[in-house]
This record gives structure tokens, C-alpha cells and sequence, in this order.
């Protein structure tokens, strides 16, 4: 392995990320720091390498379980790619099929519908509420993407001239080489064209030679009702065009933009799924005596109805006034969860009362493991069980 670096570091993750946030973040990493976009920069060349081991690894079930034991030290004996020697369109070909959009396609692949070039898949997030979710919201989304330089439409060579053949390749884009004493060949891309079979000479002096140039662009997104977070929009052909090796000129298939949506946590209701989970506090009286309280919902006032004699940990279910299913127009509820607030002072007269109540009671409690748990009780009542 070529680092020894984190490699949840590398790629921006908690240790318990999941499969899917892995892959989102080494998306959105190897985007960030890809040699088209930032030519010249060994460094960025080098994070996005590191990018590729790291995801190699926490990719793979195995691998990362091996990894999490024993760190990079228990990986020596396992096969992996030495990305640090590899050229960087060969790491894109290993792990194209996780810039593509939806179908399972790949970014930037040769073909896509119908051998036709696509360009590659962009990311980017944006954050909403959770009031925000019960009926959509509106976002700006402000991105840079690579498009077809305008000057030379793609070609990157200065206007009025023209790209060479590769010498060192003919024009192939492949190279080949001997290994093992001249017993058999590997095929690889050349080093010098990257694969294009062309050098330009004469660099256009917008794109530098690249044929592409970086763009911002800002839209308007609309996040529909019942948004999870973690769920992407999907923008179709927001993207980037073909890369100029597939189409110099831009055209062909443009990849899409996913806009990866955040929900921040509310301070009173938590989540799970479409139901919301909110605290209830009520006092010993209301507890023995029962009452009607009325309580703040996501989108208005709800009335639960406590009867007498309510323990502390009884969940009360107020049917659809959770958030908004996304396939449907169905909500689902809200579960509210009693709180028995016992007063930390009391007044003499209090204390009195309280005092004349305990002389009568007979009940005695006592732990019981036959009761169940306060999490079990909320894990019945959100599920319908």
C-alpha cells in the first residue's frame, strides 16, 4: 500500500459509515481532486490516488474488516493495486461504474445508450429541515463543472492548428511491454497521450490543452415531500460532457447531477422513517388523574388524551400527523412518549399532602423483568406491534 494514512480520513467517513456513504464520499472526493481539474498539481494527483486505495479497501467487506482489526499492517499479504505507479484514467476505468447515474450505469463510459460517449456523474448537497420535508422545499444549488472549451470547441489544440499522431504509441493510445524476461506482453495505456493517440503542440490558452474548461452554474432545485436524508435528486444531463478522448467536441450523452439532500435534527421530534418520536413530560397529578394535553405537532397543534393511572415510558400514537411518505400521498404518525417529571422541591403544604397520599398507598415497587423496556415499548409502537 502506497500510504499510511487513515483511510477513513482519506475519504472524509465515519468508522461506521456505510457501504453507500463510502461510495458517495470517494465520488465526490475523486471529482474534487482529478487531474482535469486541477492540471498541474501533483498534490491534487496525489490525494486523488489516496482517494482510490482508500476506496479500494473500505469497499470491500473483507478487506475492511481486515482493515479495522489490524490497520494497514494486516493488508501486507492481501492483493491490492499500486495506485501511485497507475495512470490516473486506468483508476477511473477500475471504479467507473460508480460516476454513472441511475440504472447502474457508469460515468464517462466509451458507450452508453447504444455505444454513445457519457459524461461524468457530478455531486453536490444541500441541507433542509425537517418542517421542511413535510411539504418540499426550494434550494439554490451552486456548482463547477467541466464543459467543451468555446476557443478551441474541444480539440485543446491553439486555434488553426492541429494535434500529432503520438509518436510513442502511433496513435494507438496503448503501449505495450515485457515482463517476466520477454514471456508474455501488457497492454497499457500510454503514459504520454493518455490514451488519445495525440499530442498537442500548440496548447489552446483557455483550456490549456485540455479541450475542457471549468464552469459554474447555478439552478434551482426542488426537493420533494418526505425527503430522507441521505436520498439524492437527481438532475439529468447536469452533468459533464463525454471526455475529449470519447467526443472532442461534447457530444453524446451528459452525465447528471445528484443532489444529496440533509435533513439537520429538530430539537423536540426525532425521526424514524415517516413517523416522528416526541418527549411528553406530565406531572405525577396528571399521570394519576389523567388529562387532555394539547402539544405542538410539525405542522399545528394535536391533542393527546392521557387516561388515569399513565406509567412513565407509555407511548401514545396520533395517527398521520407524522411526516409524508415519498412514494404516497400517506403520512405517517406521531408517538408521544410520557415523561413522569418529578418536582425537585416541594412546598410545606406539598409535602403534606404528599406525605398523607403515601400513608394510604399500598402499592410497593418493585423491578420487574417481566416489564419491558422503555425502547422495546417504542420500538412495538412505531412499528404496530
Amino acid at each position: 500500500m502506497a500510504t499510511t494514512r487513515d483511510y477513513y480520513e482519506i475519504l472524509s467517513v465515519e468508522r461506521t459509515a456505510s457501504g453507500d456513504e463510502i461510495k458517495r464520499s470517494y465520488r465526490r472526493l475523486a471529482m474534487k481532486y482529478h487531474p482535469d481539474r486541477n492540471p498541474d498539481d501533483a498534490v491534487a494527483e496525489t490525494r486523488f490516488k489516496e482517494c482510490a486505495e482508500a476506496y479500494e479497501v473500505l469497499s470491500d467487506p473483507d478487506k475492511r474488516s481486515v482493515y479495522d482489526k489490524y490497520g494497514h499492517a494486516g493488508l501486507r499479504s492481501t492483493p491490492g493495486h499500486d495506485f501511485n505507479s497507475m495512470h490516473v484514467e486506468d483508476i477511473f476505468s477500475m471504479f467507473n461504474d460508480i460516476f454513472g447515474g441511475g440504472g447502474g450505469g457508469g460515468g464517462a463510459r466509451r458507450g452508453g445508450r447504444g455505444g454513445v460517449p457519457r459524461g461524468y456523474d457530478l455531486e453536490t448537497e444541500v441541507e433542509i429541515t425537517l418542517e421542511e420535508v413535510l411539504d418540499g422545499a426550494e434550494r439554490e444549488v451552486d456548482f463547477k463543472r467541466l464543459d467543451v472549451c468555446q476557443t478551441c470547441t474541444g480539440t485543446g489544440a491553439k486555434p488553426g492548428t492541429k494535434a500529432q499522431s503520438c509518436q510513442t504509441c502511433g496513435g494507438q493510445g496503448k503501449v505495450a511491454q515485457a515482463g517476466f524476461g520477454g514471456m508474455f506482453r501488457m497492454v497499457t495505456t500510454c503514459p504520454d497521450c493518455r490514451g488519445s493517440g495525440t499530442i498537442i503542440v500548440d496548447k489552446c490558452a483557455d483550456c490549456r490543452g485540455s479541450g475542457r474548461v471549468s464552469v459554474r452554474r447555478r439552478l434551482t432545485v426542488r426537493i420533494p415531500p418526505g425527503v430522507r436524508s441521505g436520498q439524492a435528486v437527481r438532475l439529468t444531463g447536469e452533468g459533464e460532457p463525454p471526455r475529449p478522448e470519447q467526443s472532442p467536441t461534447g457530444q453524446g450523452i451528459r452525465g447528471d447531477l445528484h443532489v444529496v439532500v440533509r435533513v439537520k435534527a429538530h430539537k423536540r421530534f426525532e425521526r424514524d422513517g415517516d413517523h416522528l418520536l416526541i418527549a411528553l413530560p406530565i406531572a405525577f397529578a396528571q399521570a394519576a388523574l389523567g388529562d387532555e394535553i394539547e402539544i405542538d405537532g410539525i405542522d399545528g397543534p394535536v391533542s393527546v388524551t392521557i387516561p388515569a393511572g399513565t406509567q412513565h415510558g407509555a407511548l401514545f400514537r396520533v395517527k398521520e400527523a407524522g411526516l409524508p411518505n415519498l412514494q404516497s400521498s400517506r403520512r405517517g404518525d406521531l408517538v408521544a412518549i410520557v415523561q413522569l417529571v418529578v418536582p425537585r422541591k416541594l412546598t410545606e403544604a406539598q409535602k403534606k399532602l404528599l406525605s398523607a397520599y403515601a400513608e394510604t398507598e399500598e402499592l410497593i415497587v418493585t423491578p420487574s423483568a417481566q416489564h419491558p423496556s422503555l425502547w422495546e415499548k417504542i420500538k412495538d409502537a412505531v412499528t404496530g406491534g
